[in-house]
């Protein structure tokens, strides 16, 4: 707001609210209290520095504490400047404090005994009437970080895997460096059973501002002798949304590869081709991206080379406030049928490949496909459903407990401005019906029930009619994009949970209504909110 909207808005409430308008002693009392607050909000936000204050700060920094942290003499970018600084040196606190750990458990599933048995060959063993399914590989991997200086990081990371009765693990540390705004360095060491030890260098470098090289070299020492590699991967932006890769990779498994690959709002799209030994393949991949609450996301690929053809489709959505699970289906030549289930846990990963049979099967990609789909309905409606709704209900109980008292006040507060209103809104009303102008007839503010299947849940409104008809001027009301709940005469009537404003309202004679978001701005009278005849 600018300095003449704050002296008008300031002029304005204190007309409504001097005590020597008020003849009743209550509402003298209560006149009194809320001038004192609009006065003391003004000579705040009237002085450039204890407004940038409080805007960074909160009602905290206007108290001693905040006085403390910068000197009075300082102008608002000063204080800005040093408010960030301050930030800064929290943020490097707390990351020397984090750790970062990332982790991935893979347990792959054989479960082809489900739709391709060998029976003539378990005729006469016991139990051989139930397919068998087996657990045939596993890989568990950890990493940590440690922030060692605002510029340097430790990472140690270990795995283990097994397959069949055969398994394995390796460790392996590295030392990173951030040596610019532009690039950082990376070495790694490591060891593990099946390999012998490995010495690696990584560079990353942003060249322009949109293009950027990645470099990494590795010397893997065996019994076979010393076994170097090389990656080199270099990146363009080609618009806001699309980067371009050219990866070459010598060594073992050599190849090079291009991609594009698109990310907006709405969808994720890669093209790929790698011309390699063993592997050259061509893929294409899409992602559509459903703009709910849930995230849900749709996708599908297809990628053919000298190993054979793959078709994969799946999706993935949101179940928890930290929890996304997704299912995909493989099918492929000569690879068979899969089904492939992950869980992302916050920065941890469960994954669970199950192959369901090394033949194209119609069966197996129906189950695959129709299975997942039927236990996760059944799942969120018996399960996740009711524990999101108890887990939200226990978070508002706690929320309003935390707030009873502060909501009680601002109650007390609204309530009692609406009584100091009455006189000023009956000249308002008497002065917009000479001109047929602007009449707010009721207006309400909290929580609606419109959806049946919320019909369960208690409407929580309050009557906000005095408080709108008195922010009426020259038959226009606006209000600006932030929550109602701090206008003269509001308050939260739910604390935590969605709230909006209806307002039913006469202009020129002719009936008007309109609902709004609590923080969407709202500005009456317009043509499109008019009610019909008809209606």
């Amino acid at each position: 707001a600018s300095s003449e909207e704050l002296k008008a808005a300031y002029r304005r409430l204190c007309m409504l609210y001097h005590p020597d308008k008020h003849r009743d002693p209550e509402l003298k009392s209560q006149a009194e209290r809320l001038f004192n607050l609009v006065h003391q909000a003004y000579e705040v936000l009237s002085d450039p520095q204890t407004r940038a204050i409080y805007d960074i700060y909160g009602k905290r920094g206007l108290e001693m504490e905040g006085w403390e942290v910068v000197e009075r003499r300082r102008t608002p970018a000063e204080i800005r400047e040093e408010f960030e600084r301050l930030q800064r040196e929290r943020e490097e606190r707390r990351l020397q404090q984090r750790t970062n750990p990332k982790g991935t458990i893979s347990v792959g599933v054989d479960a082809t005994d489900l739709f391709d048995r060998y029976d003539e060959e378990y005729e006469d063993v016991s139990g051989s009437g139930f397919p068998q399914i087996e657990i045939n590989k596993m890989h568990i991997s950890q990493s940590i970080e440690a922030p060692l200086t605002a510029t340097d990081t430790a990472i140690l990371s270990g795995s283990l895997s097994t397959q069949n009765g055969n398994g394995g693990g390796s460790i392996n540390f590295a030392l990173r460096r951030v040596t610019s705004a532009k690039g950082w360095g990376e070495l790694e060491f490591g060891a593990g059973d099946l390999q012998g030890p490995l010495f690696g260098l990584k560079l990353f470098r942003n060249l322009t501002p949109r293009c950027f090289v990645t470099t990494n070299c590795a010397l893997q020492f065996s019994s076979r002798g010393i076994r170097p590699g090389l990656t080199t991967v270099l990146a363009r932006n080609l618009d806001k949304n699309t980067v371009g890769y050219l990866q070459w990779r010598w060594g073992i498994q050599s190849a090079m590869n291009t991609s594009i690959v698109r990310d907006t709002k709405t969808s994720h799209f890669t093209v790929a081709l790698q011309l390699g030994i063993p592997h050259s393949f061509a893929l294409i991949s899409y992602q559509h991206k459903f703009q709910d609450d849930d995230q849900t996301r749709v996708k599908g690929s297809l990628k053919a080379g000298f190993f054979g053809t793959v078709v994969e489709y799946g999706a993935e959505r949101k179940i928890s406030r930290h929890s996304v699970l997704g299912a995909a289906v493989s099918i492929g030549v000569p690879q068979g049928v899969s089904l492939k289930v992950k869980l992302n846990r916050a920065s941890q990963t469960y994954f669970f490949p199950i192959h369901l049979t090394d033949q194209l099967l119609p069966s197996a990609v129906f189950y695959a496909t129709v299975g997942p789909l039927v236990v996760y309905f059944a799942m969120h409606r018996l399960v996740i459903r009711p524990y999101l709704r108890a887990q939200k209900e226990r978070e508002l109980e706690k929320q309003r407990e935390n707030t009873a008292s502060d909501i009680l006040q601002k109650k007390q507060e609204a309530e009692a401005a609406v009584r100091l209103m009455q006189e000023s809104v009956r000249r308002i009303i008497e002065a917009e019906e000479s001109r047929m102008g602007l009449i707010i007839v009721n207006a309400w503010y909290g929580k609606f029930v419109n959806d049946k299947s919320k019909k369960r849940e208690k409407v929580k409104v309050i009557d906000v009619t005095v408080p709108l008809q008195c922010l009426v001027k020259d038959s226009k009301l606006i209000l600006t994009e932030a929550s109602k709940a701090g206008l003269p005469g509001f308050y939260d009537p739910c604390v935590g949970e969605e709230k909006s404003l209806r307002v039913l309202y006469q202009f020129r004679g002719v009936l008007h209504q309109v609902m709004v978001p609590d923080s969407e701005a709202l500005r009456i009278p317009k043509q499109s909110h008019r009610i019909d005849a008809d209606g």
